[in-house]
């Protein structure tokens, strides 16, 4: 069986509004990037459907179900799903469809023309409210500060890691974590690029 290429790790918190259209968008953009791949949902202790729909989604090969026993936080169902993928590059995503899909090419294209370790990502026209907008400002100054690296938006969690990054975060055994932090010590090259943002589909936000 040839190697997985590429790998999507998506958190899945009480987002069965979503995840419907999340497939059918998702999908067609991986089967078009012609590289062999898989998608990992990971189900963070939902209470609402989302689980049975991930199990019918499972039904897919190409589809991996990681189920979490409670609610843990987005970052450790993140670690989770990094476990167990097995793509040479892994992008993560949120389940709400406020990360287009329709942008993950972009983000493993400038990936690989560039040997980046990571690619993290700016939100264009960013469709969050003033709430949200102004706390992720002061955590994107917290987080220039305490990694030293100059990011401008830390808090989008469309991002692409490669491989050995993404052993080394699991190997440190960090399960209450800031993912896009941690990566920065086990990366050597890392950039961003400006993707859309889309208003959140449907239900409301479930990580704060």
């Amino acid at each position: 069986m040839s190697k997985i290429q590429l790998s999507v790790v998506i958190p899945v918190y009480n987002e069965e509004a979503n995840l419907a259209a999340l497939m059918t968008r998702l999908v067609p953009v991986m089967k078009g990037m012609w590289k062999r791949y898989e998608i990992i949902l990971v189900d963070d202790g939902s209470r609402d459907n989302s689980l049975s729909l991930l199990k019918e989604f499972a039904n897919e090969p190409f589809v991996k179900v990681v189920e979490l026993t409670r609610n843990y936080g987005q970052h450790a169902a993140i670690m989770a799903g990094f476990s167990v993928s097995s793509g040479d590059i892994i992008v993560t995503m949120d389940a709400d469809l406020q990360n287009p899909p329709e942008e993950i090419p972009k983000l493993v294209s400038v990936m690989e023309d560039g040997q980046y370790d990571v690619v993290g990502s700016i939100r264009k026209g960013r469709k969050d409210s003033f709430l949200r907008i102004w706390p992720s400002k002061i955590i994107n100054m917290v987080a220039r500060k305490i990694t030293g690296v100059h990011m401008r938006d830390w808090g989008c969690m469309l991002r692409a890691y490669r491989r050995p990054v993404v052993e080394r975060m699991i190997a440190c055994q960090e399960h209450s974590t800031f993912i896009p932090a941690l990566a920065t010590v086990f990366a050597k090259r890392v950039t961003e690029i400006e993707v859309a943002h889309e208003e959140r589909f449907g239900g409301k936000s479930n990580y704060p």
